[in-house]
């Protein structure tokens, strides 16, 4: 049940005119109780107390209602209490005007106004299994901001269907403001609630004249407003930072809408919320996005640092340690950190501004704090402003609530400046001006007129774009990438974040800018490195620091989490001497970082028509464009076809695909390649049939010259030899892709791979862990799934000299691996796990692993001799192999 939906369901029992059944209704409100306990209750079955006024219901709670002195009515509770063998989780005593209640587990205490009790229902929730300390790290104030914000949007949308969005979400957004201000000291106290109760009707009917007036005094300062202005609203401060700049738009107003503004008003702790959680908690309300759980919404401030730090907070960081104790130095620092400009070009509701701007104020109180220290006296002089902040924005909602959210951050700032440092003051009226926060299409607009720079301006850009692969985009969205690449056919393949990675690049070139986004890290794999990164290094930008993959989410149950990376860049011509490799556990320094986040030189696997290292080709399967499987038969119809015709056997070979072959499932295919043939089979009405079917599909189909040859697959590669499968598909959970031989009578399907005449060490070595290493490193993936290619892995797969006898062992490890699987018997999928399964997923077979990790240490001791410390060494030689091949070549 959402917050709200306890709030006011107890609002509703505390409103009643008779609390005669108030413990038993309150009981009801936490639906782990159930009813029939609760209905025994009443008729005092299983109300193990005698005395009048008392209900004790075991092991949930001891209640007492009293006319008499509360307290002394408590103590004596409490003493019953304590004799009883079996404790009640609760105390609770009441007159109906205070009450006190006592959690005899974790010895917390209530002591509030009764009025107050829907605004605390959170102490009872043990009744529902969810201890209030869990409840407290879901951040309760932002998510009953959010909800509450959630019913308001709900009922006034509803009551406005022809307003304009930018006039509500305007109006929303003055709420909002206004409800926090009177929390936190920059209104007075509950001025604007206060207000609304005092000001408008029950009905609502005059509430948006109200509004109206209100709305229009608070961009003036008293000076400047009209003599006859009344008290009532001259009581409200000048606030400007063109938040209320633009007129009102007149809307409608209902009894429940105002309601739920004087809820909002009076059951919120407004000077709670965490303004970077709240922004994008709000955004998805507004948004019409799921509100299962309204926390989902927002990234955790965890993952922003592992943006932000090492783009330019530890920097700035360490400059602080190294100035301590030297107040020019302090002082320039000071300086420094309020001419800094930052700009997220995909800010949504700012969490990366919100944090920022925090970090640095906070900068700015330690130097102060330190200078304090040195004895140093100095009137404050703000150095950190929202002017230096700056966005980028498609949504014009999640604008107007970035700016809120950065004034909200601002004022619980100032509050903080004041209590760490007593004599410094900041009012946050009037509101300051953000740099800039843009409504548009970031991919359209140019970055340079929204923050304007010059060579030597220490500006970041950070954010975390959105991720759309190349399937997933829409029209605009491709048209948007073709204007930011001016190579369309560059873009057919590449995530819609290059868009940003992209137009960064350019904005850093040549100046001491630097960036850093989060993206999924399929732009660092496949063909994507090739189009992306290519152009990206020849305009002189290099990788400062990389997180390698890691899931990336946020604090809230439930949540939707994707692998990510995070790049952070420069223009070398103000590169750092040392670039860092960051994990979840570690930070590695490292002299370079490549477009595959490891170890090494700029240099990017191109995909190949030939092998580099192995002699064998590794072949494209058969592709038969037979409609909906015209030339395919399962086992059961190649059973049907041959008993009833046995010649159809030459007409027949077995057929594999990926899934056949990793699941042991038999398919069969019709297999002519000339006419001649073709007049034997036709005389097979089975087989006439589905060529005939072939025919008019291939027409239809726009193939209209195959089908002058609808018995032939288009696409025919089959060499009638013994070859090593490879599947072009397999789950990212494995830890390798299951490959294996098939007979020469076997057809291959497309898009999967077939090495004719595969020797048994070419097996090995493409079932090795180092293959999979380089599988990860260049080959694309749909999600998390490996995406195999010939011209991308095999082609490019760099493979050592190897001595006999290393060939012996090697191959004798492989044919263990072969005999296990054929001993252990099930599917390749069962043996190498099975990540689908549907009751839970298999992990892989333990014999046959330990097959494998005893081929993977000989593989490993082929490629160096004493073996690799982790899987970046073996990359990091890899790509040292790959490029000294090339470079060989003269490429």
């Amino acid at each position: 049940m959402a917050i709200t939906e306890y709030e006011d369901q107890i609002q509703s029992i505390i409103n009643e005119p008779n609390h005669e059944g108030f413990v038993y209704d309150f009981l009801s409100v936490y639906e782990k109780i159930p009813k029939a306990t609760i209905t025994k209750l009443r008729k005092g079955l299983n109300n193990l107390s005698k005395e009048p006024g008392e209900v004790y219901l075991k092991n949930k709670l001891y209640f007492k209602q009293t006319d008499s002195d509360l307290m002394q009515a408590y103590v004596d509770v409490q003493a019953r209490v304590n004799e009883l063998g079996t404790k009640p989780r609760f105390i609770i005593v009441t007159d109906y005007k205070q009450l006190l209640a006592k959690d005899t587990k974790t010895h917390d205490s209530l002591d509030i106004e009764f009025s107050k009790l829907p605004q605390k229902f959170e102490f009872f929730l043990a009744w529902n299994g969810i201890e209030k300390a869990d409840f407290d790290k879901e951040n309760p104030a932002d998510v009953r901001a959010a909800e509450r914000f959630a019913k308001l949007y709900d009922v006034v949308v509803k009551d406005n269907r022809h307003a304009s969005s930018k006039g509500l979400n305007l109006f929303l957004i003055r709420v909002l403001f206004c409800l926090f201000a009177e929390d936190t000291n920059i209104f007075e106290n509950n001025l604007f609630t206060n207000r609304v109760k005092q000001m408008t009707k029950e009905d609502g009917t005059d509430f948006d004249a109200f509004v109206s007036q209100l709305f229009g005094v608070l961009d003036f300062e008293k000076s400047q407003r009209p003599v006859d202005t009344p008290s009532w609203l001259d009581d409200f401060p000048y606030v400007d930072g063109d938040l209320f700049k633009d007129p009102h738009e007149s809307l409608k107003f209902s009894a429940k809408s105002r309601k739920l503004i004087i809820d909002a008003g009076e059951l919120l702790n407004w000077n709670q919320v965490n303004p970077d959680i709240l922004g994008s908690m709000i955004q998805a309300v507004a948004s019409e996005d799921s509100r299962s759980h309204l926390g989902m919404h927002y990234t955790s401030v965890p993952n922003i640092m592992k943006v932000i730090r090492p783009l330019f907070l530890d920097g700035l960081r360490d400059d602080f340690e190294a100035a301590k104790g030297n107040e020019d130095k302090l002082q320039q620092l000071y300086n420094r950190i309020g001419n800094i400009k930052f700009m997220d070009p995909a800010c949504g509701s700012g969490n990366f501004l919100i944090i920022t701007y925090k970090e640095l104020r906070q900068l700015e109180i330690d130097i102060l704090k330190e200078l304090n220290n040195l004895g140093i006296a100095t009137m404050y002089v703000p150095s950190v402003t929202l002017n230096q902040f700056y966005g980028i924005e498609i949504e014009d909602f999640a604008c107007d609530v970035t700016r809120l959210s950065l004034w909200i951050a601002e004022h619980q700032m100032n509050v903080k400046l004041h209590e760490e440092i007593s004599d410094a003051v900041r009012p946050t009226l009037p509101l300051q001006h953000a740099g800039a926060i843009i409504n548009g299409n970031a991919l359209q607009v140019r970055w340079g007129k929204v923050l304007p720079h010059v060579t030597e301006n220490e500006v970041y850009l950070f954010g975390n774009p959105p991720y759309l692969g190349a399937r997933n985009q829409t029209a605009q969205q491709k048209s948007d990438l073709s204007e930011v690449f001016s190579d369309s056919k560059l873009v057919s393949k590449l995530d819609y974040v290059s868009g940003w990675f992209k137009l960064a690049s350019q904005y850093i070139k040549d100046s001491k800018a630097r960036f850093a986004f989060v993206s999924t890290n399929s732009i660092n794999q496949g063909e994507q490195v090739e189009r992306l990164w290519t152009g990206i290094f020849k305009d002189g930008i290099e990788i400062s620091f990389a997180y390698t993959p890691f899931i990336w989410g946020n604090n809230a149950k439930g949540q939707a989490s994707v692998f990510v990376v995070i790049i952070g860049m420069n223009s070398i011509n103000f590169s750092q001497n040392e670039k860092f490799l960051y994990s979840t556990t570690s930070r590695r320094a490292v002299p370079m970082i490549n477009a595959y986040l490891s170890e090494g030189t700029d240099l990017i696997v191109n995909s190949r028509t030939r092998p580099l290292f192995f002699r064998q080709r590794a072949d494209r399967g058969s592709s038969p464009t037979d409609g909906k499987g015209g030339l395919i038969l399962s086992e059961a119809e190649y059973t049907n076809i041959t008993s009833k015709y046995p010649h159809a056997i030459e007409f027949i070979k077995p057929y594999i695909n990926g899934s056949n072959f990793i699941n042991s499932i038999r398919q069969y295919c019709i297999w002519i390649l000339n006419q001649s043939v073709y007049e034997s089979a036709r005389a097979i009405p089975e087989i006439n049939q589905r060529i005939e079917y072939v025919r008019k599909s291939r027409i239809t189909g726009g193939k209209a010259t195959l089908s002058k040859i609808p018995y032939r697959f288009e696409h025919v590669k089959n060499e009638e030899k013994p070859a090593i499968f490879i599947p072009q598909a397999s789950s990212g959970s494995r830890a390798y892709i299951p490959m294996g031989y098939v007979d020469k009578d076997v057809v291959v399907a497309a898009p999967n791979f077939a090495i004719y005449d595969g020797t048994i060490i070419t097996l090995a070595l493409l079932q090795s862990h180092i293959h999979m290493v380089w599988i990860n490193a260049v080959s694309g993936k749909l999600k998390e799934d490996y995406r195999y290619s010939n011209k991308l892995c095999y082609n490019t797969f760099p493979i050592p000299e190897l001595s006999k006898r290393r060939e012996n062992e090697i191959e004798e490890l492989m044919y263990d691996v072969l005999d296990i699987r054929e001993e252990q018997g099930g599917t390749l999928s069962e043996l190498y796990g099975a990540p689908y399964a549907k009751k839970k997923p298999k992990p892989m077979n333990t014999r046959l692993l330990a097959a494998h990790q005893k081929l993977d240490e000989v593989v490993d001791r082929a490629y160096k001799a004493d073996g690799f410390k982790d899987d970046s060494q073996r990359l990091a030689l890899l790509l040292k192999m790959y490029e000294e091949k090339v470079q060989s070549l003269g490429e």
